[in-house]
């Protein structure tokens, strides 16, 4: 599997075609290959023959492959259909090619109905251990593990054997709760999934267009893998996402919470759709339901925004004091895994390009590793403050800063943080990278693809 022919590659626009064998199956090659150049505007074609249906998940499989044959569970957790399973499946592939027989792989999914006589925690362990072969390594894959009974014995239990590497996916963030993080504390390590990146979008979108379009069409369609290959029709799009939304509702929130009023439930989903970029708190939604004629109380509303993030249809940020070094637990913020399912549950009023970039920009964020807050300056506001093991970075994103009072208005918070942490705009400004006294001014787009 290799490119066979690059053409058409000028300094000028950057415009290029990729001609891939017939053989080629997967687009990783795609990937790596932007990554060498330039992205300031670039075209490309993907020729028949090429499976879309498995998009190479670069950074997940680069986790999965560092963790490989360590004595160490591998827990892949995200929201319904990011890509969890398909994953587990190109990975089973990349065993397979690297020798490994098909007989010391074991693929269990859950919500198949051939495995049902195995949601049980005795016959799934005796189905197991009658599948481990001796002296070998065996690859235990686990998917939707949450759908078993007291599915953490059969984990614990595996994890004590030799030569067992386990794999396991999970759909609620239930599941790395209460029994299991106590039993597996420091036995596991979590791959957090989330859909495609713009990134990863790009590398397996099959149509030719600019980068600006390209961001356009991912808004209007969706980051889910699987609606690349249905992406010609939109209302088929459109039904796709209406379903899974419906799933999500139906399967992952309410009968897993027993939550009684799904009225008020998508009251609240609503309103954090409608409220990304805006600092919001239970009481605040439970006044709005309660004006609107929707009975509802604080603790009711809290609820049901854990049940939303235990989910990862909701992601959280709180906040945090820049200048008193603290973390603060009041007026958190909200981001949604998927910007497709807001525009279908909101419709045309779902167009605020700022606050949907930074919805995408905190998503990018959470996926490259950091832990991301929301920055109290004083009265001003920072949007990211984002934190891992190599110190923090400061992040404020809006559509266009061209305007003088703008570009004022954004650069404000940033005079009056005084350490020497990195700090950038982003924005969809089609204008070259600068620096205004220290501040980096980057365009959102090339941020994205780095």
């Amino acid at each position: 599997m290799y490119i066979n022919k690059v053409l058409g590659l000028n300094s000028q626009n950057f415009m290029f075609l990729v001609i891939f064998r017939n053989e080629f199956q997967q687009s990783y090659i795609l990937t790596e290959f932007l990554e060498s150049i330039p992205k300031t505007f670039i075209i490309f074609a993907v020729l028949k023959n090429c499976d879309m249906g498995k998009i190479y998940r670069k950074e997940y499989m680069d986790l999965l492959l560092a963790m490989m044959d360590k004595s160490i569970i591998k827990v892949v957790t995200g929201i319904r259909r990011c890509g969890k399973s398909t994953l587990l499946t190109m990975f089973q592939d990349h065993l397979i090619e690297s020798g490994v027989d098909q007989k010391q792989i074991v693929s269990i999914n859950f919500e198949d109905m051939a495995f049902v006589g195995l949601k049980n925690k005795f016959s799934l362990y005796k189905f197991l251990t009658e599948k481990l072969q001796p002296q070998k390594m065996t690859y235990i894959f686990l998917d939707e593990v949450q759908l078993v009974d007291e599915f953490q014995a059969v984990v614990d239990s595996l994890y004590i054997k030799q030569n067992v590497d386990l794999y396991i996916t999970g759909s609620n963030a239930k599941m790395l709760s209460g029994e299991l993080a106590t039993m597996l504390t420091g036995r596991y390590i979590e791959i957090k999934m989330l859909p495609l990146s713009f990134k990863e979008y790009i590398a397996g979108s099959q149509h030719s267009t600019s980068i600006s379009e390209k961001y356009k069409e991912y808004l209007s369609l969706s980051s889910f893998p699987y609606t690349i290959e249905i992406a010609d029709n939109k209302q088929v799009v459109n039904d796709y996402l209406q379903s899974l939304y419906n799933t999500i509702i139906l399967k992952d929130i309410v009968s897993r919470n027993n939550i009684s009023n799904v009225i008020v439930l998508e009251d609240i989903i609503r309103f954090v759709f409608d409220n990304i970029g805006n600092t919001i708190s239970s009481k605040k939604i439970s006044n709005t339901l309660n004006s609107d004629g929707r009975k509802s109380d604080v603790k009711t509303v809290e609820k049901y925004l854990k049940a939303l993030t235990d989910c990862y249809l909701l992601y959280r940020a709180d906040r945090y004091d820049v200048k008193g070094k603290q973390y603060l637990k009041s007026l958190s913020k909200y981001y949604i895994a998927d910007i497709g399912l807001r525009r279908v549950l909101l419709g045309n009023k779902a167009t605020d390009v700022g606050h949907i970039l930074e919805n995408i920009v905190f998503l990018e964020l959470y996926r490259r590793g950091y832990k991301v807050y929301i920055g109290k300056v004083g009265n001003s506001e920072v949007d990211f403050v984002a934190e891992n093991m190599n110190g923090i970075e400061y992040f404020q994103v809006a559509a266009t800063i061209r305007a003088p009072e703008t570009k004022e208005r954004e650069l404000f918070p940033f005079a009056s943080i005084k350490d020497n942490y990195p700090k950038t705009i982003l924005t969809l400004d089609e204008d070259p990278d600068f620096n205004l006294n220290g501040i980096r001014i980057r365009n959102a787009l090339s941020w994205l693809l780095e």
